[in-house]
């Protein structure tokens, strides 16, 4: 299947899932892990991000460029023209399997299309590396952790990514 043809057929769909990112704009976040504060921004984005099986580095790069590059932070007139870097602001990545949670066969999710964890780590990692060779200040959660995320979401204004172009 093309990436051409995605898109077209939800049953498609379905099997042709890629990563993931869920981008706030936030004035402060933070994640903590078993008391200790691993991870913490001000103004910035708060990224959720979940790797899909099949993923790859043309998924990484795509991801993080958007990241990067999105432009959802105020000019002096108001409208959202300036991202992340334009600011100087800083990249807060926590991953997040759930983000690949199908509810579609009742309400228990599957998470059959989210990347096994050592493929998973693995991208979400590169998406930092990735993050930081822009330029951008970076923190992280810890991967397979039970964390806290805090946040002090601006706007509130939250983008998704699809490095398929789903949506």
């Amino acid at each position: 299947m093309s990436i051409t043809s995605l898109g077209q057929d939800d049953s498609a769909c379905a099997t042709q899932l890629r990563m993931r990112a869920v981008v706030q704009r936030v004035n402060e976040a933070s994640v903590t892990v078993g008391g200790e504060v691993v991870g913490a921004i001000e103004r910035g984005l708060l990224v959720f991000l979940g790797a899909a099986q099949g993923d790859e580095a043309k998924d990484v790069q795509y991801t993080a460029d958007k990241i990067a590059g999105l432009r959802v932070f105020p000019n002096d007139e108001g409208r959202m023209s300036l991202s992340v870097t334009d600011i100087g602001g800083a990249v807060l990545v926590v991953s997040q399997f759930t983000l690949f949670g199908d509810v579609r066969r009742g309400r228990r999710p599957s998470f059959d299309g989210a990347a096994e964890p050592s493929d998973a780590e693995r991208l979400y990692l590169e998406v930092v590396a990735a993050l930081r060779h822009q330029g951008l200040p970076v923190e992280t959660g810890t991967f397979r952790a039970m964390m806290l995320v805090r946040s002090v979401v601006d706007g509130p204004v939250t983008i998704q990514i699809d490095s398929r172009k789903l949506y």
